[in-house]
């Protein structure tokens, strides 16, 4: 494949509209069609986009012959449905975090797109950053030396709307899935699966879960402590503590942003990234580098990792009840 990846979206809310608008800043691909569950919905989104294609349902969008992959824009409880639709129409896809709502949709999807051929990737997009493959770079290359332990934290204030997304149990609310993942998926990234959890968890008022501490404990004695809050905007910073060196990265950890190494001994480094446009455009430029080269997967966000975080946070959750 060497031309622009065409792409569908399933979705018109706001993570559709950053997408739509971060891939103009590239030319690995560009957006063909949207699908919304009413036309109207799509054809004001399309209009917005300067967008060709526009579909009153789901079904007509992944059918379309101009889609050469999907890119999943709904809710989290919609993303185990509206992918496999993509995925039975033999379309590619780019599933929006969280990967789905519990690990038995995740093992699902992960084994239909494999029995079919097809790639599949969570949308993650903080792992395609510049200054996550920087810190990716440094801790291969033994920068840091043993790993000790991770933080990061992830707070947003909202109001209390019982009918906004984060607060509606229908619409898969709660702080964990929306805000939680990202900790939880960088935890992962550095330090691998958790061996034992330790969870404090209290509820918004509408019952989901509102704020959420994590304590990880990995093999080998390295631990990841995480927390996140939908009722405060929290620093939003994370650090990865070596025995050598430690990195510091600046809030929000999970976007554009730069970071410092600082050594045991000697002075300290910072490294500056600038931020052009919302930073979503590198995944869709992972996608289509993993498409033009065959992958069935990205090595960057690995399936069998996607599954292994939506375990993590099944048990998270689990410890609420």
């Amino acid at each position: 494949m060497t031309e622009p990846l065409r792409w569908g979206v399933i979705g018109t809310g706001f993570i559709a509209e950053v997408f739509a608008a971060d891939l103009a800043l590239t030319d690995s691909g560009r957006v063909t069609a949207v699908g919304s569950r009413h036309l109207e919905t799509a054809g004001e989104f399309a209009d917005r986009f300067d967008i060709p294609n526009r579909h009153g349902d789901y079904e007509a969008l992944v059918a379309d012959p101009e889609v050469d992959a999907v890119y999943v824009a709904t809710p989290h409880p919609m993303h185990h449905a509206n992918t496999m639709l993509a995925l039975q129409a033999g379309k590619p896809a780019l599933v929006e975090k969280a990967f789905t709502m519990n690990a038995g949709e995740a093992r699902d999807l992960v084994q239909t797109a494999r029995g079919a051929g097809l790639f599949l990737m969570e949308g993650m997009w903080t792992r395609f950053l510049p200054h996550i493959a920087e810190i990716r770079r440094l801790i291969a290359e033994g920068a840091l030396g043993e790993l000790v332990s991770v933080s990061a934290d992830h707070g947003q204030w909202f109001a209390k709307d019982p009918a906004f997304r984060l607060f509606a149990p229908e619409l898969g609310g709660g702080a964990l899935l929306d805000l939680g993942v990202y900790p939880v998926s960088f935890a992962s990234m550095i330090l691998g699966t958790p061996d034992r959890i330790v969870t404090l968890i209290d509820p918004a008022f509408t019952g989901v879960d509102g704020q959420t501490s994590m304590l990880l404990g990995h093999p080998g004695g390295a631990q990841a402590i995480l927390t996140c809050t939908s009722s405060a905007k929290s620093p939003t910073r994370a650090a990865i503590v070596g025995t050598d060196a430690r990195i510091e990265i600046d809030g929000d950890f999970y976007a554009p942003t730069s970071f410092t190494l600082i050594p045991r001994d000697g002075e300290p480094t910072r490294y500056e990234e600038p931020r052009v446009g919302h930073g979503i455009r590198f995944e869709a430029d992972e996608v289509a580098r993993c498409l033009r080269e065959g992958l069935l997967e990205s090595p960057l966000m690995p399936l069998g990792e996607s599954i292994s975080i939506m375990e993590t946070m099944d048990k998270v959750l689990d410890q609420a009840s």
